[in-house]
């Protein structure tokens, strides 16, 4: 069994990775069922957010692929990068979450008579309208906390894999 406190402090840049991987894969995995099993549409700015998953999850791949074959400098640069579009969509998800919250006013997901900026080919949300909610977070909260957690273990991946320098 996992213990967080030690067991993280030695774990490899590839079970770090790993980590990152199938918990980015379970993300994106979970936004697709709400969507197409469960029927919550996704607005234009919602649908942006998943962007960083689409790209990081392959991207997540490589570099692991790249551990195994001994490249640990360009894993590293590519875990930075994942680490990167991740923070970039935790910020998207704070400023859609704001926006929920009335923080400030919400982005243009819609034109003018109400159809969505984006052809989704279904009649999308405004992107400042709470659909869901979670524990107080809805769908964009849950995205910063998601996107958060994913860029620190890349983060960590990346400076695991720089310390196995030769």
């Amino acid at each position: 069994m996992l213990h967080v406190p030690t067991d993280l402090k030695r774990a490899s840049p590839t079970m770090i990775g790993g980590l990152v991987l199938l918990t980015a894969a379970a993300v994106i995995l979970a936004a697709l069922g709400f969507e197409h099993i469960g029927g919550y549409v996704p607005c234009p700015l919602c649908l942006q957010q998943r962007y960083a998953y689409y790209g990081g999850i392959p991207a997540l791949l490589a570099a692991l692929v790249l551990i195994r074959d001994g490249r640990t400098t360009p894993a590293a640069a590519i875990f930075l990068l994942v680490a990167a579009a991740f923070v970039v969509n935790a910020g998207l998800g704070v400023y859609q979450a704001g926006a929920e919250w009335e923080f400030w006013d919400p982005p243009a997901c819609t034109k003018r008579d109400g159809t969505p900026t984006l052809d989704i080919g279904k009649e999308a949300p405004p992107c400042g309208v709470i659909v869901w909610q979670f524990l107080g977070l809805s769908f964009a909260g849950w995205n910063v906390v998601a996107s958060a957690v994913l860029a620190a273990g890349a983060v960590t991946a990346a400076l695991k894999a720089m310390r196995r320098l030769p």
